[in-house]
């Protein structure tokens, strides 16, 4: 282990993105505030009241090219002009030291390489990984005042480090502040760039953050991943996958997406939809198809996707994990990548559709880890000999933790008691932006309150407000009829008859 933390004798210099990335890098030319993810509330700006230095000395040094993961979050990081930050914060137990909070910022660098991680610019504007085996960060105290909320000040520190742009060249990727109250911390917030990690990742971190685990990191980093995508197994990889990507790219519809039906300005709008009725349906469904949840969520969106837009088949780029491969099981930095997959609806059954779903993302996840670049090129190519744009704009991305409870038929809904649920149901747009994000993107989340949480975002250039909706409730309806098949579909038509009026992303609830 290195020193002990010590206080800083002067503020860390202003963090400043890197002032010009060239086309190769296909990356930030200065990432700002964070995309998507909710409309931040405006807070008071805070001051840290202390920093903390934080020595550290890790395992592993080196360069080389950005590895197949960190290429592609490092292009949707370009493409939406934001660091896509993760984290939060969370109240601390009592006894809880500052001592203690730096060696845990301490472990979390030592530990993982991806954290000690930063970025170098080649000439042209190339990025490159650069691990350093050691240096020293910053933990930063802030005080909540005695009889204030410290949960807010945690808030505003959060959305602090949020905002600030990211220095990929000079600063580590992890932010860390304590908040103060009464002399001792009461909450931390931890935020860190998407380069860092992706959610499974972060996970992974989390628990052998609590347990302190000093066994040798297992599995391949950052370092031996760029060298292995080399190596003649990493490029029979990468041609499997491309020769996946192609055959979809080749068949698909030339049109994935309605297009400008009704364009807005700000064009890009993001809404949550809360769905009591869809959660309580999947035991169900489950039961009926032997699909997971996973598979059963994609079919659902697929079903909601065509009944919204009319166009089949659905093409869909998934958010893979890649933990199911033996060298990325435990490994704690970016190796998420979004495969492909065509789900045909038309003329189909919800539950059918649910079962092509299990088996089209089985295909997905295999090819879901390739060079992100080489797929540029080849989305290229097939434009040009297509004449269209073969460019795929729809993500799907599960980061839900959701398991199916015991089984208990007493305690399961019937189709009554689905409908009764749709009560419940909430559709509310909550942010609109000029700040662009993909041109269709779906995230499911599990709840605060229980249940599953998604977010959906759209660019109303491609796809209409009321399509969004409509969309969102025919999922819901699909997920019912999944269940129960021979109750009438006309019951659970998808309520949206009030969506061609959404006008305002704000103040616009539907419960059904």
């Amino acid at each position: 282990m290195s020193g002990r933390g010590r206080p800083a004798e002067a503020p860390a210099p202003a963090a400043v993105a890197p002032a010009a990335v060239g086309p190769a890098a296909v990356g930030p030319a200065a990432v700002g505030p964070a995309a998507g993810g909710g409309a931040a509330e405006e807070r008071a700006p805070v001051a840290a009241a202390e920093r903390i230095v934080v020595d550290f000395a890790g395992e592993g040094e080196g360069e080389d090219e950005m590895s197949w993961g960190m290429w592609e979050i490092w292009q949707a990081m370009g493409r939406q002009r934001s660091p896509l930050p993760i984290g939060g914060s969370a109240a601390l137990e009592p006894g809880t030291t500052l001592a203690g909070l730096a060696a845990e910022l301490r472990y979390l660098l030592e530990r993982f390489p991806s954290m000690r991680t930063r970025l170098r610019f080649a000439p042209g504007g190339r990025a490159r990984q650069r691990l350093f085996a050691s240096g020293s960060v910053t933990l930063e105290v802030y005080d909540a005042a005695p009889g204030a909320d410290a949960g807010e000040v945690a808030a505003a520190v959060e959305q602090a480090y949020r905002e600030r742009e990211f220095d990929f060249t000079a600063e580590w990727p992890v932010r860390m502040g304590a908040v103060r109250q009464g002399g001792r911390p009461v909450h931390l917030v931890t935020v860190m760039h998407h380069l860092a990690t992706d959610a499974l990742g972060g996970a992974i971190m989390l628990r052998q953050v609590q347990t302190r685990d000093t066994a040798p990191v297992s599995g391949m980093q950052q370092l031996e991943q760029a060298r292995w995508q080399r190596s003649p197994a990493g490029r029979r990889q990468n041609a499997r996958a491309l020769r996946h990507f192609e055959s979809v790219l080749r068949t698909m519809p030339a049109r994935q997406l309605p297009g400008p039906t009704d364009p807005r300005e700000p064009r890009h709008w993001g809404a949550e939809f809360l769905s009591p009725a869809l959660t309580a349906a999947l035991p169900r469904i489950a039961a009926r198809t032997g699909a997971p949840v996973a598979g059963i969520l994609l079919g659902l969106f697929a079903v909601g996707l065509y009944r919204a837009t009319g166009i089949s088949p659905v093409v869909v780029r998934p958010v893979v994990g890649n933990r199911f491969r033996a060298a990325f099981a435990d490994v704690v930095c970016m190796v998420a990548q979004a495969g492909v997959c065509a789900i045909h609806v038309a003329g189909a059954g919800p539950a059918d559709v649910v079962k092509r779903a299990v088996q089209g993302s089985l295909t997905a996840y295999k090819h879901a880890y390739f060079d992100p670049e080489a797929l540029d090129e080849l989305i290229r190519r097939v434009s040009v000999e297509r004449g269209t744009d073969a460019g795929i704009g729809t993500y799907f991305n599960n980061r839900s933790n959701y398991t199916l409870p015991a089984a208990d038929a007493a305690a399961e809904p019937d189709a009554r008691g689905l409908r009764a649920a749709r009560r419940d149901t909430v559709f509310r747009w909550y942010e609109r932006q000029e700040t662009q994000t993909e041109r269709f993107f779906v995230h499911v989340d599990d709840a605060p309150s229980g249940g599953l949480r998604f977010e959906i975002h759209v660019d109303t250039h491609h796809v209409s407000p009321a399509q969004a909706e409509a969309f969102a409730y025919a999922m819901e309806a699909a997920a019912i009829e999944a269940a129960f098949p021979d109750t009438e579909e006309a019951e659970f038509a998808a309520g949206t008859e009030g969506a061609e009026g959404a006008d305002e992303p704000v103040a616009v609830e539907s419960a059904r």
